[in-house]
């Protein structure tokens, strides 16, 4: 791992971990409601019941913030799938009625928790093309 990942993977791996585990118990009436705003912007999660929704986005949260703070996860593997998982959530902000100003990209008061996501597509599109270019220019002098 770069040195200067350090920072970002352990920060942004930390969050990760303390949602997914805060997502371990979900169920009932919480689940059901981020069920909702899942399918709102990605319909082919109706297909899962809220429940096992939750269960699945708590794990899949918990391992992805393993992924950022152990050292021999490769960087671009890691920006991947945080690149993915930001991606995922701005679909659901440009998706949700109610988020965005009418006509704009702006966020509304309600839009804001969501909108301040995209930080996440921005920190793993650095650790991924970060990696990209940084082997690149190793392949060019070896």
């Amino acid at each position: 791992m770069n040195l200067a990942h350090v920072p970002l993977r352990v920060t942004v791996g930390a969050f990760f971990l303390n949602s997914g585990l805060s997502k371990r118990n979900l169920e009932g009436e919480a689940a059901q409601g981020m069920h909702g705003m899942a399918t709102g912007a990605i319909p082919q999660l109706r297909q899962l019941d809220p429940n096992r929704f939750a269960k699945l986005l708590s794990y899949s949260e918990v391992a992805l913030g393993a992924a950022l703070v152990v050292p021999f996860v490769p960087s671009a593997l890691v920006g991947l799938g945080l690149t993915a998982f930001g991606a995922g959530l701005m679909q659901l902000y440009l998706k949700t009625p109610g988020l965005r100003e009418p006509g704009s990209l702006r966020p509304t008061q309600q839009g804001v928790p969501i909108a301040k996501d995209v930080w996440l597509v921005g920190a793993g599109l650095t650790l991924l093309l970060d990696s990209l270019t940084h082997r690149r220019h190793h392949l060019r002098h070896h």
